[in-house]
């Protein structure tokens, strides 16, 4: 059984004309031990369908199911309190007290359960070790770094074994190295514990190598939902392909179609790429990932000639930007693993990794 259902939820602010839809329609399941990742951009839904499962929005219709509880019903009035739900949330500001100890603030929830003080001692200790926070019980949160004030709120939503941990945005106040750092912990420790989380980012990287499922929202609805490698392998959709990685994107008009396989004219080039979706017309967007770009110094197959604009270092390769009015205006970008001499350059896009919309 899931741990988490959430059937046909909306949800909007205002009343009446003034209505502002917030989640229109959207369903989804956790399964126990599996992370989802609610990604998508700004305004999208993502927080909002979190804190309506939490308890802390107000749905006007729909079903939210933890277990086998029913925790919100619209046909049926029911709503269950946040406190009620026994669900362990990370908020992305951490909200640590700051008057009180590590170990007081985990055990904060444990006292108002009126639990005894030995027993929570005991639960505060053993989530503290779980997170290599054991040593550090007694220290107040400004004596923490940040990595460790994060871990401190993930050991608070932790303490009673709740069956769902919500994580709004959890990485999101830590600088890029220790993000990077943290990304790797948390989704060790959601595996060795077999942890049932909810997450909400904005960061598709963070949301591929974190979670099992990710549900992409665009205004109010899922747009794609899967594995992070279909999504990110074959999405349904411009909006997705765009969202899941780094790309160039060109527009195009139809020369012939045979199957998946269609031929257009970009600017006076004539390239094949893989049709994607069901609504390609005689005007289309096609787009490719940056890494699927190959650089060549000779005239190739299903290529496009542009000059090097510059290359930008990233460590462990270049990234290239070409430029010239007309076939790409805004530029194309590839990677390459050395740095280029100015000049010009063909780019090939490879037919099956070229899609067209």
């Amino acid at each position: 059984m899931a741990e988490l259902t959430v059937t046909d939820l909306y949800l909007d602010y205002g009343t009446g004309a003034s209505a502002n839809a917030i989640l229109k329609g959207v369903s989804m399941e956790l399964q126990r031990g599996e992370v989802v990742a609610l990604l998508g951009p700004s305004g999208s839904g993502k927080t909002t369908l979190l804190r309506a499962v939490a308890g802390l929005e107000s749905p006007k219709a729909g079903k939210i199911q933890i277990g086998e509880r029913q925790v919100f019903d619209g046909e049926r009035k029911l709503e269950m309190a946040a406190e009620h739900r026994n669900l362990g949330l990370v908020f992305q500001s951490y909200a640590l007290w700051p008057h009180k100890t590590v170990a007081d603030n985990v055990g904060y929830g444990l006292k108002l359960r009126k639990m005894g003080s030995s027993e929570i001692a005991e639960r505060v200790k053993k989530v503290l070790s779980q997170l290599g926070l054991g040593h550090l019980g007694e220290r107040f949160p400004h004596q923490l770094s940040g990595g460790q004030q994060q871990r401190v709120a993930i050991a608070r939503a932790l303490v009673y074994n709740p069956p769902v941990i919500l994580l709004d945005e959890p990485l999101s106040n830590l600088d890029a190295k220790l993000r990077e750092e943290a990304r790797a912990f948390l989704r060790d420790l959601i595996v060795r514990l077999g942890l049932s989380a909810l997450m909400v980012t904005h960061d598709q990287g963070e949301a591929m190598a974190i979670s099992d499922k990710i549900l992409l929202l665009n205004n109010g609805k899922i747009e794609q939902q899967g594995t992070p490698q279909s999504m990110y392998q074959t999405p349904d959709s411009l909006f997705t392909a765009e969202f899941m990685g780094s790309n160039n994107r060109v527009a195009g008009k139809v020369l012939q179609r045979n199957g998946e396989r269609v031929t257009f004219d970009l600017d006076g080039i004539t390239v094949a790429g893989t049709a994607r979706g069901s609504n390609v017309g005689a005007d289309i967007t096609a787009m490719i990932r940056l890494e699927q770009v190959r650089i060549s110094q000779v005239e190739t197959s299903n290529a496009i000639r542009l000059p090097l604009s510059t290359c930008m270092y990233l460590g462990d390769r270049w990234e290239c930007l070409f430029h010239r009015g007309g076939v790409a205006e805004s530029g194309m970008r590839a990677y390459s693993p050395q740095r280029l001499v100015p000049g010009d350059y063909w780019l090939q896009l490879p037919e099956e990794s070229l899609w067209v919309f």
